[in-house]
């Protein structure tokens, strides 16, 4: 028989490329949603009316809505990839962030528990990276101590220790993945790695005249959204569960990503000064094009994120370079390109349009 699997966040960036990869499985897929008046459906409107996927309305927030879905569907594994990811904002809402990324988590858990489901299902958490926060060492694997540095990241602890007891008071089979910095052309706009290439993208086609950054010098482990999910399925085929860092092994800085973004939109940048006080220019026209605004700089930053994915290659049998850091940000300046280049021709047909029903050309 078919394995039947919920994703919880299917929505996301992660949830969309997962609920493929599992259709492609074999799996009969279904997918939880939040009720909303607008729709945030585009990254799995090419899914929906297949016979094998199927969504329904909860929230983690909500307690009894996840007790019906898990025994109305009764999962044989669940990715629970539902949460508020975004850093910068957990300062901004700490209390939803906690009560969505750590309680969430415990409410999952519990609704397999009351549903009987503890020796059948099984259950993937999708933890991060930001766990490390204030980092003790580098790299950093499934040994080395937190220090998460974000209403985000302290939430996120809870939800990775609150998998671990219950795996072990229950024999519940649950495991995190600590997912270091997975983008795509389908991350959201707000994150930092997206916001550069629809900047590049706009600045290489006259939409726009300047990007401005927090940090440059962060670094980061920056992989492909969709080999990732890859890896979290096969964290759950194993015969035991276990925790693993989901990781390149390779490490750039904001600054690289920038540039490199900005050189596949036809852009080559050059850096000078430091801290507050740098900026990238044009080397063809040396105007500034990148500067640093301190508003977006976070009350407390993680500058030094950097992966092992030792445990995940060798246990496994997971490719973490499958694609590399130059094709992940190509393939995002292009998907970026295209939409802007196709968005500016749309604004031209409008502009056309109303000149011609000026004219009394067209009625």
């Amino acid at each position: 028989m078919n394995k039947t699997a919920l994703i919880t966040g299917v929505t996301g960036q992660d949830g969309s490329y997962l609920a493929e990869f599992l259709l492609d499985k074999g799996y009969e897929v279904h997918g939880m949603i939040r009720r909303s008046s607008t729709d945030f459906r585009e990254r799995i409107a090419h899914l929906e009316g297949l016979p094998h996927f199927h969504l329904h309305f909860g929230h983690m927030g909500d307690s009894l809505s996840l007790l019906q879905i898990i025994s109305k569907v009764r999962p044989d594994e669940i990715y629970n990839l539902a949460a508020q990811s975004h850093v910068q904002v957990s300062f901004d809402s700490p209390e939803f962030t906690a009560d969505v990324d750590a309680t969430g988590v415990l409410r999952v858990l519990e609704a397999v528990r009351q549903c009987g489901l503890t020796e059948t299902c099984r259950i993937y958490q999708a933890s991060t990276s930001e766990l490390y926060g204030k980092v003790e060492e580098v790299p950093q694997n499934e040994n080395t101590p937190f220090h998460p540095y974000s209403p985000y990241a302290i939430a996120k602890q809870y939800g990775f220790w609150i998998v671990k007891e219950y795996r072990e008071a229950y024999n519940m089979y649950c495991c995190s993945g600590i997912l270091f910095n997975h983008e795509s052309e389908r991350r959201g706009e707000t994150f930092v790695t997206r916001k550069i290439t629809l900047a590049a993208a706009r600045i290489a086609q006259g939409k726009q005249d300047k990007l401005f950054l927090g940090n440059l010098g962060s670094l980061r482990d920056w992989g492909y959204a969709k080999d990732y999910v890859e890896c979290m399925w096969l964290i759950l085929q194993q015969p035991e569960p276990e925790d693993f860092v989901i990781a390149t092994g390779e490490q750039h800085s904001v600054r690289d990503f920038c540039q490199l973004a900005f050189h596949y939109a036809g852009i080559e940048l050059e850096f000078r000064g430091e801290g507050l006080n740098e900026k990238g220019y044009d080397k063809a026209t040396d105007k500034v094009l990148v500067e640093v605004c301190e508003d977006f700089y976070r009350p407390t930053d993680v500058v030094n994120l950097w992966g092992d994915p030792t445990k995940a290659r060798t246990k496994l049998g997971w490719n973490p370079t499958k694609t590399s850091f130059n094709e992940l940000v190509r393939l995002m300046v292009r998907h970026d390109m295209e939409k802007i280049a196709v968005e500016r021709a749309s604004e031209q047909v409008k502009l056309n349009l109303a000149e011609y029903l000026e004219q009394g050309i067209v009625k």
